[in-house]
């Protein structure tokens, strides 16, 4: 896409902090600089999110998430991490090319990742008979 910020990224019009890339993944820090070491992974080809991402590169973005979150925490001192998505514009989604966030945690860091309080009145019975595959 011309005017996709990660495909310029992926397609080095526009540099990056990189952090990993396998052959259909690129992993570079986030230039929002919210967090220490947030990290995003992008696939090397244009898909708007996971709903319409492809096994093949979708496969290989997941990998690439599980392969520098072990990174982060066996190898640079993090003692967990935080991954999210968001997928569409309902879900919060800013940039519409697929990506996933990583977030390297420390035990009593002060971040706050789960933003949702109070427990709502819900009949998980129903919900999973909606649901359900």
């Amino acid at each position: 896409m011309n005017d996709c910020i990660f495909c310029k990224i992926v397609n080095g019009e526009i540099p990056c902090y990189k952090i990993y890339e396998n052959d259909k993944a690129l992993a570079f820090l986030d230039i929002a600089c919210d967090a220490y070491g947030h990290t995003l992974v992008v696939p090397k080809k244009h898909f708007t999110n996971v709903l319409d991402c492809d096994k093949e590169y979708l496969d290989a973005v997941i990998e690439a998430v599980g392969v520098v979150s072990r990174h982060y925490a066996e190898d640079c001192g993090f003692d967990g991490v935080n991954v999210f998505n968001a997928s569409g514009k309902a879900a919060e989604q800013s940039v519409f090319h697929l990506h996933f966030h990583i977030i390297p945690r420390k035990i009593d860091d002060g971040l706050h990742m789960w933003p949702l309080e109070g427990k709502q009145q819900l009949d998980l019975g129903e919900i999973c008979k909606k649901l359900a595959l």
